[in-house]
């Protein structure tokens, strides 16, 4: 492994502060939860991703998942913060719960296919709602090799979303 290898991995002494602080979350909020930390799995279009996952289970479960996993998100984005993750590192762990993010992946990963080949027999482009990063990654890469399209964001934050065009003949795979 080169240097480089190196410091874009997650340091093992991070999980246990993060732990820490999951546990006196999840004790200090009330929650009836319970949750596992593993290897991720790899991502199926071998593009870099997670190296952990942080799964949750129990009787409130559905309470990370209530519109669109926002509490899920929220919970990730303090944790990772508070156990002091920035940059690179925060990107090498995950928080899910019942499959959300695979699931949604699969939604997302299908919205732009349906999508892309409209654009196509149209002609016109598409603009998608707004959406996350990561969830703006998982459509830009299901469409990076589609022929007859490409894709770019637009926006500023919360409102940042893809347009869909189709592909100029200078742009074509």
């Amino acid at each position: 492994m080169d240097m480089r290898d190196a410091k874009d991995s997650l340091p093992a002494d991070f999980l246990a502060p993060l732990e820490k602080i999951l546990r006196q979350v999840i004790e200090h909020g009330g929650f009836e939860l319970t949750y596992v930390i593993q290897p991720a799995q790899p991502l199926e279009d071998g593009a870099a991703g997670p190296e952990f996952v942080v799964d949750f289970s129990g009787p409130d479960a559905e309470l990370l998942l209530e519109r669109n996993a926002a509490l899920l998100d929220a919970l990730e984005y303090v944790l990772l913060r508070a156990a002091r993750l920035r940059g690179e590192l925060s990107g090498k762990i995950v928080f899910d719960c019942q499959d959300w993010r695979r699931t949604r992946a699969d939604e997302l990963r299908l919205t732009a296919q349906m999508a892309a080949e409209r654009v196509s027999a149209s002609g016109t482009s598409l603009e998608l709602t707004p959406m996350s990063a990561r969830e703006r990654r998982i459509i830009h890469l299901a469409l990076k090799d589609h022929p007859g399209v490409q894709t770019l964001s637009e926006g500023l934050g919360p409102d940042r979303r893809i347009v869909i065009l189709p592909a100029s003949p200078a742009s074509s795979r």
